[in-house]
């Protein structure tokens, strides 16, 4: 596997100025979560000029490719990639800065498409030093329920051939460029949105008596529900309920009809996820009912807790230490944040696993979901060549 190491590294150094080139036109012309249609095609494009086989319109503006090594039926891999952006204004002033207003890849998914879109180019070139096929799935919607992913699945991503593996990476400002992350095990929570609709009767804020109101109601609603999730909980399972929006009312002297509530519930544990959405509709409901108001309480399910196979990731964390070094990678501290890859990983073992993205821990320090969010483009090669060297290693195990 030296050799192989070695090529994989001199492709990653040979391809990083077009990868970079190609990241700053994902950059610069970022799409909303099912709206990739621009970013899909230009992936097709650059597939389609090295004679890489794929297949578009996978969830919409999916893409699914493969590149067949020897023995091509011998195993299956795959990697993935997002390819979404958020509604944030950039305030980064630099060439390949958004050209889509309110539109930004503040996540990293430009960088993990470019870094995807390299490895298909190194596994390509080196297709007859390895066994086995590689699938690629350039997956839309990360970033929106009910998740790329588990439309990407539905739409058979996963089958003809069928994946014994995944692997995906992802940005990480707090290492530096050349660093890799892993953990195994629990990583990341489980994610659901949270709407609450509180139904009143509106009157005269100077005559409380006469109706229930729903702005009083709410508030016993949100901290009540901070109770019932301390409480129920078993205390050795994280799990976090936000509440980032109360809207209701419209004038100092009025008692409104209706309050709404949105929010968040995260956890690492199944079982307890779906207990806790019952204790969630039954204590707004009963609460409500107790002040003469009713409640409208949906859960709709988002996004599982991210599972990473502890013996594929104990052996991706080996692979790391080669191609970075023993003291470049690092363990993880588990993430409240969700990530929609842990669809895949309910169907095959899976590996989620960071790249460092900072210059030092210095500079391109800001963190994913902000308006100055950029990275340190060295780490592009990085990416780009682990991930080649995940799935070839991988497909010899």
């Amino acid at each position: 596997m030296d050799n192989i190491l070695r090529l994989i590294k001199e492709k990653a150094r040979e391809y990083f100025p077009d990868v970079q080139e190609i990241r700053h036109y994902i950059h610069a012309n970022p799409e909303l979560s099912y709206e990739e249609y621009k970013t899909s095609a230009f992936v097709s494009e650059i597939l389609d000029s090295r004679g890489i086989k794929h297949q578009c319109g996978i969830a919409g503006t999916g893409i699914v490719a493969v590149i067949e090594g020897k023995n091509p039926g011998k195993r299956c891999i795959a990697l993935r990639a997002d390819m979404d952006a958020l509604p944030i204004q950039e305030a980064n002033n630099v060439p390949y800065r958004s050209q889509n207003k309110g539109v930004m890849h503040a996540c990293g998914h430009d960088v993990h498409t470019s870094c995807l879109l390299g490895a298909a180019h190194i596994l390509f070139d080196l297709r007859n030093e390895w066994e086995g096929t590689v699938k690629l799935l350039f997956q839309p919607g990360e970033e929106m329920n009910p998740g790329g992913a588990s439309l990407m699945i539905i739409d058979g991503a996963l089958e003809n051939p069928k994946p014994e593996a995944i692997f995906a990476l992802h940005v990480y400002p707090h290492l530096p460029t050349g660093s890799l992350g892993f953990r195994a095990g629990q990583y990341m929570a489980s994610a659901d949105e949270i709407y609450i609709t509180i139904q009143g009767k509106g009157g005269h804020a100077a005559l409380p008596h006469q109706t229930p109101d729903p702005i009083a109601i709410a508030a016993l609603v949100i901290t009540g529900l901070q109770q019932v999730i301390s409480r129920k909980c078993n205390p050795l399972v994280p799990s976090v309920l936000t509440f980032g929006k109360i809207q209701g009312g419209f004038a100092t002297n009025v008692i409104p009809e209706t309050v709404e509530i949105l929010g968040t519930f995260r956890t690492m544990n199944e079982k307890w996820r779906y207990e806790a959405h019952q204790w969630i509709k039954d204590f707004t409901e009963q609460t409500c009912a107790a002040y003469g108001a009713t409640a409208i309480v949906e859960i709709p399910p988002g996004y599982p807790s991210l599972y990473n196979d502890p013996a594929l990731t104990a052996k991706a964390e080996i692979w790391g230490k080669a191609y970075v070094g023993n003291s470049n990678v690092h363990e993880l501290d588990m993430r409240m944040a969700g990530e929609d890859f842990s669809f895949y990983t309910q169907h095959m073992p899976g590996c989620f696993f960071r790249i460092g993205t900072s210059r030092d821990g210095k500079q391109f320090t800001a963190p994913v979901h902000n308006s100055h969010f950029d990275i340190d483009e060295d780490a592009l090669q990085v990416g780009m060549g682990m991930m080649a060297w995940c799935a070839v290693n991988s497909l010899n195990m």
